[in-house]
């Protein structure tokens, strides 16, 4: 560590749809809260922000309105966001120590515009940031999973969160190739949702499709087939009403949201050169992001594929991890990368 190191904090930053998680540099993961904001309405001041705001969601006086300012992985609210990201900074880093010049590097889905990247760059800075860069998700995620990017081999990341998912295939330090879509956790739950509605004439809200997708939801057939009460509103007579829904009518109603995944995934290794799919059937998939855990999906996505698939340890953590760690692994492989320009020239 440099003079200079002294005087700078380096913060890695998942800024995703549903959480937020924050990593610092020497410290480790140090936050990992809802990205929620509850506001007062007419003033603007922010009465709470991530586990505590996610609580009133739905349930606010109407003086009081909790909102998630982030939507499909980007900024939909940004004074919002710009709170949001303050309060955090402020708990992870002490007031004496505010005189330090903050580095922030933030996780952002590779399928945003230009507008979406400076609207990120633009909340950070205005939350305390001296410095603030954007690093592409799946990026982040493989330098999190402790992947080593900077080899000459293929590896094939896909990370899915709350509102996307990226599927990147990485040699030297760079995407060779990549795909976005606007489908994640948040997918799953409208899913469900929707197909409640159709099916039961029961209209449920996130929390409670969260919970189904959760405790009971599947990616393909088990040999358990679980049960789960669901309370809601009967959408013929507005009242409240409960049933019981098993894991099978869950599979049914993600079938469509998976799809998706599964076919970008089969997409993108069409489209990856025959050399880098050979180190991929070797090394296999590996997965991160908090919506890659739905049971049984790392089993289907290898069947479909007929490609090894792993999903990491910690799989919440690794593209916060991986955007802190950023700042000094780039600034190692500068060499790499310049030896490697020069073989080829």
């Amino acid at each position: 560590m440099g003079f200079f190191d002294n005087f700078t904090t380096d913060i890695g930053i998942d800024l995703g749809t549903c959480n937020t998680l924050i990593y610092v540099r020497g410290q480790g993961i140090v936050i990992d809260e809802p990205s929620v904001v509850a506001v007062e309405k007419g003033t603007g001041k922010v009465v709470a922000v991530g586990s505590e705001a996610k609580r009133m969601l739905w349930k606010t006086p109407t003086n009081i309105v909790a909102i998630r300012p982030l939507a499909d992985g980007v900024i939909s609210d940004s004074i919002s966001t710009e709170k949001m990201i303050k309060y955090f900074i402020s708990k992870v880093i002490p007031k004496r120590h505010l005189f330090k010049s903050i580095r922030m590097k933030i996780g952002i889905p590779s399928c945003i515009t230009q507008v979406e990247r400076d609207a990120v760059m633009a909340a950070a800075l205005k939350a305390g940031a001296k410095e603030v860069e954007v690093i592409e998700e799946s990026l982040a995620a493989a330098i999190g999973a402790e992947i080593p990017i900077y080899e000459p081999a293929g590896h094939m990341v896909c990370d899915i969160g709350g509102g996307t998912t990226e599927v990147s295939v990485i040699s030297l330090g760079g995407m060779v190739v990549t795909s976005s879509i606007r489908v994640g956790g948040n997918s799953f739950d409208e899913a469900i949702i929707k197909h409640i509605k159709n099916i039961h004439n029961l209209i449920i809200g996130q929390q409670m499709a969260e919970r189904l997708k959760v405790e009971i939801g599947n990616a393909m057939a088990d040999k358990t087939n679980d049960k789960m009460e669901v309370k809601g509103t009967d959408s013929i007579t507005g009242l409240p009403r409960r049933i019981e829904v098993d894991s099978v009518e869950v599979r049914e109603a993600l079938k469509e949201p998976v799809s998706k995944i599964v076919e970008e995934i089969k997409k993108t290794l069409s489209r990856t050169p025959p050399e880098l799919n050979a180190d991929i059937v070797e090394r296999g998939i590996i997965m991160s992001g908090g919506s890659s855990m739905l049971k049984n999906l790392t089993t289907l996505i290898s069947k479909e594929t007929g490609v090894p698939v792993t999903r990491v340890k910690k799989p919440l953590e690794c593209v916060a991890r991986g955007a802190g760690e950023a700042f000094e692994l780039f600034k190692n492989m500068s060499s790499i990368r310049s030896v490697y320009d020069n073989l080829n020239n």
